[in-house]
Formats: C-alpha cells, sequence, structure tokens
C-alpha cells in the first residue's frame, strides 16, 4: 500500500471513530435566557405617562412623537415641539419617575412645563430619528424650492389635528415654541396654522440662513458650522461625526485653505446641503424664497406670536428682529406680536440666565423670563380659564444698567446720531475738520487671518469644557493690539449714553486687492479698574458687531470686484442692541478684515466662488479707513435720550 493509501485509510478511520464518539455523547442543556422576550416597566409611582405614536401625515409618511402627560391632567394644553435632534433624547434627560428631571435639558422650559400642568409633547421632523421620510435642511415651504405637497407646515397641522383628537386628557389647545432650529418650526406653523395652535413662541430661530443666521452673515461663510451639516445630514440619528486632526481649529482650516477644500477632505459634498450652498454662495432665489421673515411677511396674522431674542447670540442672531420687523406692522392693535430680549447666549433663557462668560447681571435672568413673561403668556392663550396677562408687548433686557423695561413698543424712536471715526484713532461725535488726516490704514495678511477669540480655537460644542457659546462676550483686547485692527476710541464718559435699536456700519474704505471683508466691531471699554470684579478692569465687551462681504456692495445677489485703491461706502446694519455705556466707560470701534475661523477667508483677489480659491488667490492687501470731510467712516447710534 502506497504512503498516500495508508494516510487516506488512517484518516477515515480517525474520522468514522470521531463520528461514533459524537452520536454517543448526549447535548450540553442550554440555559434559558434571564432577559424577558418584552419587557414591561413598572411605572404605577410615576407622576406620568408616556405614549409614542406614529402620526401619519397627509402624504402617508409618519413621524415619530412622543407624549408626556401628567397623571393630574385634566382638560389640559398641549405645549408642542417638533425637532430634528431626537425627541426621545430630549425626553430622557434624566432616569426618573419625574416629569421634571426627564425634561430638564434641551429643549425644555421646565418649570413652565412642569408648574403650569401642560402636556408635553416633542416630534422627531420627518426624515430624523424615528420618524419616516427624508430630511431637507430647513424644509422650504410649498412652492418654487420645494415642488413637494408637504412642508413642515403641514405636518405641523397634521399633527396638531391628530393630538387634539387623540389625547383625552387635552382641552384642545396648542402651543409650540422651540428655540434654534426647535424656533424655526415653530414660524413653520404660522403658515395656514391649524384651529387648534393658539400661541407661538419661536425662540433664537434660523431665519434667514444667508443674511444673519447660521450658514452666512452678509456674504461671508460661517465655516465652523460645517461639521454641523456633517452630522445633521451624514445619518437619521447622527451617528457620523466629524472628525479633525488638530486641536485648534484655527489650524484645521488653515491648512485646508479653502471651506470647499476642507469639505472635500472630509467628504461633505456626500450631504446634499453641503452641495447646494456650494452651488448658492450668492443671496439668490434658493436663499431669498426661503427666507422665513418673508414668507411670513405674505401672510395673514392668525396666531399670537412672542419672539425671544438673545442679545448675545452666537448662531442666530439676525432671524428674530428680521421676523418682528415683518409681521408686527400687521399687529395693528398691538397685541399679537410680542418680543422679548434678553441678555442671554444662544438658548440661554431656559437655563439659570445671572451672567454669560466674565459679565454679571445682578439676577438670573432666565428665571424672571420664564417666571414673569413666559409662563403668564403661555397660560393666557391656553387655559381654560384664561388668566390676564400683562405682558407687555415689549419686554427689554437692558445691558450695563442690568434692568428689565417693559415697553410697548421697540424702540422708542431712537435719535440716530453719527459716531465718527477720527485721525489718531479716535471716536467723537463731532465732524471731522478739513485739516484731518484723510485715513487711518492697516495690512490685511490672508495668511495670518485675526482669530475671532484667543487660540487655541475650540470647535462649536455645547459639552462641558466648551465655551463657544461665550464667544460673542469674550474680550477683545487682543484683537485691539493687533496691527492688523483699527482700534477707535472715545473720551471717557462723564454721562450715561443709552442705544436701543440696531446701529449701522457706515465704512467709507478702500483696499489694494479686488475683494475684501470688513468686521466691524462696537464695544464697551471698561474703566482701567472695576471694584469687585478686578478681571472687568479694561474689558472690552462686543454690544453690537458682524462682518460684510465686499463683493456684495452694490448687490447681494450679483458679486463684483472692487475697484482697488478707491474709497467705496460700506453701509450695513449690525445686531440689535439695547445698552448702556455708563459714566466712566468709553466707546470703542474695532474695524479688522478677518474673523477666523469662524468666517471663512477672504482671498482679497476677486474668485468667482471663494469656496474654491486657489492658494495663490490669497493675497496681502492695504486697507484704508477714511474719516476726513465728505468721506467720513461712521457708526449710526441709535441713540434713546431721555427727556
Amino acid at each position: 500500500m502506497s504512503t498516500f493509501s495508508r494516510l487516506t485509510s488512517a484518516l477515515a478511520v480517525a474520522a468514522l471513530t470521531i463520528a461514533t464518539a459524537s452520536a454517543q455523547t448526549p447535548a450540553s442543556p442550554a440555559l434559558p435566557s434571564e432577559t424577558p422576550a418584552t419587557l414591561q416597566p413598572v411605572v404605577d409611582s410615576f407622576d406620568y405617562i408616556r405614549r409614542e405614536a406614529m402620526i401619519a401625515m397627509r402624504d402617508g409618511v409618519k413621524l415619530h412623537t412622543v407624549i408626556l402627560v401628567p397623571k393630574v391632567a385634566k382638560s389640559a394644553p398641549i405645549l408642542f415641539t417638533r425637532t430634528p435632534y431626537s425627541a426621545n433624547a430630549l425626553t430622557s434627560h434624566a432616569n426618573s419617575s419625574h416629569l421634571g428631571p426627564i425634561l430638564y435639558g434641551y429643549d425644555n422650559a421646565t418649570d413652565v412645563i412642569v408648574e403650569g400642568g401642560y402636556i408635553r409633547v416633542i416630534q422627531d421632523i420627518r426624515g430624523k430619528y424615528g420618524s419616516e421620510g427624508d430630511y431637507v435642511m430647513n424644509r422650504a415651504v410649498r412652492g418654487p424650492q420645494n415642488p413637494t405637497p408637504v412642508d413642515e407646515a403641514t405636518d405641523t397641522y397634521d399633527t396638531i389635528d391628530w393630538l387634539v383628537k387623540n389625547i383625552p386628557e387635552t382641552n384642545g389647545k396648542v402651543g409650540i415654541l422651540g428655540i434654534s432650529y426647535d424656533g424655526f418650526l415653530p414660524l413653520m406653523a404660522l403658515v395656514n396654522p391649524h384651529p387648534a395652535l393658539k400661541v407661538a413662541v419661536p425662540m433664537n430661530p434660523m431665519v434667514d440662513g444667508w443674511m444673519g443666521d447660521d450658514w452666512f452673515h452678509n456674504g461671508a461663510f460661517r465655516q465652523q458650522n460645517m461639521s454641523y451639516i456633517y452630522e445633521q445630514e451624514g445619518t437619521r440619528s447622527n451617528q457620523a461625526k466629524w472628525w479633525t486632526s488638530n486641536f485648534d481649529d484655527y489650524d484645521l482650516f488653515m491648512q485646508a485653505g479653502s471651506a470647499g477644500e476642507l469639505g472635500r477632505r472630509h467628504g461633505l459634498e456626500q450631504m446634499g446641503f453641503w452641495k447646494k450652498i456650494l452651488d448658492h454662495p450668492s443671496y439668490d432665489a434658493f436663499w431669498s424664497e426661503q427666507a422665513v421673515d418673508k414668507v411670513l411677511a405674505a401672510q395673514p396674522l392668525k396666531v399670537p406670536v412672542m419672539l425671544v431674542h438673545s442679545l448675545w447670540d452666537q448662531e442666530d442672531i439676525y432671524g428674530d428682529i428680521a421676523v418682528y420687523k415683518a409681521i408686527k406692522p400687521k399687529d395693528t392693535t398691538n397685541d399679537r406680536v410680542f418680543l422679548v430680549m434678553g441678555p442671554w447666549h444662544h438658548g440661554q433663557e431656559i437655563e439659570d440666565a445671572a451672567s454669560l462668560g466674565a459679565i454679571r447681571f445682578a439676577s438670573d435672568t432666565g428665571t424672571y423670563f420664564r417666571r414673569n413673561v413666559l409662563r403668564p403668556f403661555l397660560d393666557h392663550y391656553l387655559k381654560d380659564d384664561a388668566p390676564a396677562s400683562n405682558v407687555a408687548p415689549v419686554t427689554a433686557f437692558e445691558t450695563g444698567t442690568n434692568t428689565w423695561h417693559s415697553l410697548q413698543s421697540w424702540t422708542p424712536t431712537p435719535q440716530t446720531k453719527p459716531l465718527y471715526l477720527q485721525p489718531g484713532l479716535k471716536l467723537s461725535f463731532t465732524a471731522p475738520f478739513k485739516s484731518d488726516a484723510a485715513f487711518d490704514e492697516y495690512i490685511s495678511d490672508p495668511s495670518k487671518p485675526v482669530p475671532f477669540r484667543a487660540r487655541p480655537i475650540q470647535p462649536i460644542s455645547y459639552d462641558p469644557g466648551y465655551t463657544w457659546s461665550q464667544w460673542l462676550v469674550d474680550d477683545q483686547r487682543e484683537a485691539s493690539g493687533r496691527t492688523d485692527v483699527l482700534a477707535f476710541t472715545s473720551d471717557v464718559l462723564t454721562a450715561p449714553l443709552k442705544i436701543s435699536g440696531q446701529p449701522i456700519a457706515n465704512l467709507v474704505a478702500s483696499t489694494t486687492g479686488t475683494d475684501s471683508d470688513w468686521v466691524v466691531k462696537v464695544i464697551d471699554l471698561y474703566p482701567d479698574e472695576v471694584a469687585g470684579q478686578p478681571n472687568l478692569g479694561g474689558y472690552q465687551l462686543m454690544i453690537s458687531a458682524d462682518i460684510f462681504r465686499g463683493r456684495y456692495r452694490e448687490s447681494f445677489s450679483t458679486p463684483k470686484p472692487i475697484a482697488a485703491g478707491k474709497p467705496l461706502t460700506y453701509r450695513f446694519n449690525l445686531p440689535a442692541a439695547n445698552h448702556v455705556f455708563l459714566p466712566g466707560h468709553r466707546i470703542m470701534v474695532q474695524i479688522q478684515s478677518s474673523w477666523f475661523p469662524l468666517y471663512d477667508r477672504n482671498p482679497q483677489t476677486f474668485v468667482p466662488n471663494i469656496f474654491w480659491a486657489k492658494p495663490a488667490e490669497y493675497q496681502k492687501a492695504t486697507q484704508r479707513i477714511y474719516h476726513g470731510p465728505g468721506e467720513a467712516s461712521t457708526i449710526e447710534l441709535p441713540v434713546i435720550t431721555t427727556p
């Protein structure tokens, strides 16, 4: 027998032996699973009932909705929020048998909800988390930008219709409220509102993403929000996370060069909204036709609205004021459109808000708002006994003096007073003289852009340890010491100066480039020493600040090169302020040409699309700010003069 045959025979015998042994060995018993097939939580001790529903919209798509009903509820109104941020997460902030702890966090005014005995409803918008359908960032109303039969307005209508018919504990009255994206959605509810919708409270809403909210400000792209787009659209449940290769966002964005290139390196062009941004860098129909203030200006005013504005909103500082201007003229009886202005960052009104960064307000302004404004306002429109409300048409916190004011209008007609930029980096309400120097200048170098805050610069985050929410109250003294920032300063004030409204930048400027950004900051310069708060000695607190992309000087929709070396006027609104510059303080105005990396760098060479600017196109430029007669640069302040 050959070696191969002997080996084959041996293997066959071994296999037969193993098979025989296996047949004689009994099978091992299986341990039964200790996990129940379906867990039935025991919730008898809970003070609320949790229900979940998949509510069908008119096109058949079902939206995941969480309904929290206090066990004592009877004929109770509904407070409704629609969100792209997970209804389950917003109703599970704690593992608790009590309603308060599970709601305490974004996006819940918890004390108002719990103490008011409201039924709380939160819904995932279509395409996000537990809801069916396709997600579209800030889905436009039906029309040119949305040819489908559904939008956020119809989804809100259909949901409210279901809620009032299927929640036996309700009185059939619904209020809608929310912050940021969740604040954009109550505005959409005002388009053909359901009859059961009795009040809307949009807080810090996204309104016009190009003019001054999340995506652009006056044409300058807010590139640090690229991570939000990636995470919001990458997956239904935000599981894909933006990644970085640098501790300092300044380095991350500098190394990529342009925002378009950074997006390419991250695969961001897989996201539909990013492709739209790349295709629409200017204010064309894509942006203007879905701007919510314009949409609502064309709608009848059927539902009382309270717009809540944060004076230091680092994300959506434009929108609510724009909506207020658009719809307030419809309020002929001054009892349908309300405005609240608080000293907050984005969304801080639902938190304890005694301070912001280094700035203290002498009281918890968040609790004041919820207790004295929001709660009585909602109760008045939603409770069956309709308690009286003494909420004023305007409730405004005055920074500087740290006082609340109830007003019949905003603002009392201010006196627009030009604050002149003067030679020697001075500020004055006196016009310049002929003999004065014609301009001040600086070199703007895109290879060394001005940081928008002290480095290392953190990414956008609300997680513990991150200070993104505070950057608008950061001390600006580091910027004032740079050679590429002009800092004009007034004399010490001997009397209080109050401004209420939107300052207007009126720059006469030239550049040796063919494009340029202009950043203007109105600053309260504190005394050299401050008793009780030594860290505020010499503090430079921004009161109102914004950026303008020079290519849009003549038209937001049609960019044009800037005539190199020619003094031109750049006129644009700054964000709303309600502030008193106190005696002993000074006013400062800073001017610069970059605010990085919050905004993308202007190459200072005109290119068709800055998203794809090449390294060689980023060039130094000499920037001149003119202040002589006939070419006077001013900041027009909305000064309130007391009788």
